[in-house]
């Protein structure tokens, strides 16, 4: 049985990228899922401001608990077994890093999301794990993505 990796930020497009991994099983691919949400590191405002690393690591972990529920939500309706990870640091090394450690067959990722500046300038998520993962990559468009290119 396979076991594809999907990168969720909350984002629809990112749902997309989970409707499309259950589409496949539900078509007859044996496959489970895991469910992956990287937040952004914590600045050095937000750690001074803090004082206590536990605090940021309890509001990032939320934070990505929530991003996550809605694609959690979809695979239980859909009856497709799936794991969830929530990791802290640079969304394209970090899924990697989850890739390797849920020794995953396959990514599956939206072709944009909840990016920031930087993203933009330096390329996305998804360009980089094309770029670099060894394993294959899915990059989900949405309809509306597709009559524009």
């Amino acid at each position: 049985m396979l076991k594809i990796l999907i990168a969720v930020d909350g984002s629809e497009l990112s749902l997309h990228a989970v409707r499309h991994a259950l589409s496949l099983v539900q078509e007859g691919l044996r496959a489970n899922l895991v469910l992956a949400n990287v937040q952004e590191a914590a600045t050095l405002y937000e750690m001074v401001v803090a004082h206590d690393p536990l605090v940021l690591q309890e509001v990032s972990q939320g934070a990505g608990t929530h991003q996550l529920a809605a694609a959690q939500a979809l695979a239980k309706a859909a009856g497709v077994e799936f794991e969830s990870v929530v990791e802290s640091g640079d969304p394209a090394n970090s899924l990697l890093d989850i890739a390797e450690r849920f020794e995953v067959d396959a990514i599956i990722v939206g072709a944009k999301g909840h990016g920031n500046l930087r993203g933009a300038l330096m390329g996305s998520v998804s360009q980089q794990l094309v770029n670099s993962c060894p394993l294959p990559v899915t990059v989900v468009k949405h309809a509306e993505q597709d009559a524009s290119a």
